[in-house]
């Protein structure tokens, strides 16, 4: 009973020390099952509470606990499990009661020192146990500022995403936004390689510390993995809709994308394709792709395709990483953005939000007013054409000679477009899920990995 005793005590002493390493100090993404199961036993009940709750706000408040509190968890199970291995070494050499070792144990491990042995084949037991828990509690300290390093680095590039791709981020709007803005379109190609590098950056940090999965951003609306959805969106429709003006990057930046979530599945152990078919079905269907090219189309984005032709080249480079995304947003239960895939509780689509037209009376009037000029203009043009169409011999548009001095122009890039060229806005300013193309999300979905353009 002895010796049982003390073989089973090296055994969880050695195997804890095991999954210590492996968690807090080994760089890569080797996975303890101890710590896995704590981690997955501690959120069971966040998420319980979630899937019954009915705004996803709360819902994010609630699964905003699950993660520090699995750590704090994780930690606590190690001494514990330490007191329960000493506790039977010291029974097992030290011919005592279970009882008693345990106690000698606890006292050593947490440097309380109320009980301890004056047999000198104990000794080197307290002592070993007595720098087990310094030193378990000292490996924490050091790993958490690298954990909440990776997270801001993480966090840092989603908040400044939501500037240029809406909130939550989808990539119709992305592209929307640099076309509106003046000049911004010529910074895509280093909005993607600044994602190719956090590409990069979150599959090592989220494989070594896949706690990190269930750390949720500051604001419900965010989210690190339907971030880099809306980034891959956004490239493969410039690679669908422009492919005389594709760039490597883009390219480059789908790629490091996909890689970095199947990474990120394969250490959660979600199942993948690794080739799939270009020409296989998506769960995003073709009304809600031209949802998105409906508001390309209202920023006036210049598109080489139309959207039937552009839709299997999207497919094609979407098949890659939409199965693998919309996984991995279920298990996380990540902001139910557009194109984002299905949730445990359906009808919490949440859709983009749009920043409000906020301009002096005096520029509103102005921007009114010149709308109304050139909607004049195109009349009279409209007119002159019908006219010779006719065989009419022309005429000079009669009485209205401002309109005459006013050229037919169409929205510029970095220009506001007139009124007949914008969506409608909802009653608080923004595009409502009623008029703004795509607003209605995704639908339920798998699909997979492979296009080369």
């Amino acid at each position: 009973m002895r010796i049982l005793e003390a073989v089973v005590g090296a055994l969880l002493v050695l195997s804890t020390w095991i999954s210590v390493l492996a968690t807090l100090v080994v760089p890569r993404g080797l996975r303890s099952r101890h710590a896995t199961m704590v981690r997955i036993m501690v959120r069971w009940p966040f998420q319980f509470v979630a899937d019954h709750c009915r705004s996803y706000d709360t819902k994010d408040r609630v699964l905003a606990w699950a993660a520090p509190l699995s750590i704090l968890a994780t930690l606590l199970s190690w001494l514990v499990l330490f007191v329960a291995g000493f506790g039977l070494l010291v029974a097992g050499f030290g011919r005592v009661p279970a009882l008693r070792g345990l106690k000698e144990a606890g006292s050593s491990v947490f440097t309380l020192g109320v009980v301890w042995s004056a047999e000198g084949r104990l000794v080197l037991l307290d002592f070993a146990a007595a720098a087990t828990g310094p030193v378990i509690v000292g490996l924490l300290v050091g790993y958490l500022p690298a954990l909440y390093g990776a997270y801001a680095r993480r966090e840092t590039e989603v908040t400044l995403l939501v500037a240029r791709g809406g909130s939550p981020a989808w990539g119709p709007e992305i592209l929307s936004r640099h076309w509106q803005v003046a000049g911004l379109i010529d910074t895509v190609p280093e909005l993607f390689r600044n994602w190719e590098r956090w590409s990069a950056e979150v599959s090592e940090s989220h494989t070594s510390y896949p706690v990190l999965l269930d750390f949720r951003s500051p604001r419900a609306s965010r989210n690190w993995l339907i971030a880099l959805l809306a980034i891959m969106d956004a490239a493969a429709l410039e690679l669908a809709l422009n492919p005389t003006r594709a760039d490597g990057q883009i390219r480059l930046a789908i790629r490091s994308g996909f890689t970095c979530v199947r990474e990120i599945a394969a250490s959660e152990r979600i199942p993948y394709d690794e080739d799939p078919d270009p020409d296989g079905e998506l769960d995003l269907t073709y009304a809600e792709f031209c949802q998105g090219i409906d508001l390309l189309r209202y920023s006036s984005y210049p598109m080489e395709r139309s959207a039937q032709d552009a839709w299997p080249h999207f497919r094609g480079w979407r098949v890659n990483y939409e199965s693998t995304v919309y996984a991995l947003a279920y298990q996380i239960d990540a902001v139910p953005a557009p194109w984002s895939g299905p949730r445990r509780r359906p009808g919490q689509r949440m859709a983009v939000r749009s920043p409000k037209d906020r301009q002096p009376s005096v520029a509103r009037d102005r921007i009114q007013a010149q709308a109304e000029t050139e909607a004049r203009a195109r009349a009279a043009a409209e007119a002159a054409a019908a006219l010779v169409a006719a065989g009419a011999a022309f005429a000079p548009v009669p009485s209205d000679q401002e309109c005459l001095q006013v050229p037919v122009t169409r929205p510029q890039p970095g220009s506001s477009a007139p009124a007949a060229y914008r969506a409608p806005l909802g009653p608080d300013g923004s595009l409502g899920t009623g008029a703004r193309p795509g607003s209605n999300g995704a639908a339920p979905g798998s699909g997979s990995a492979g296009y080369e353009g």
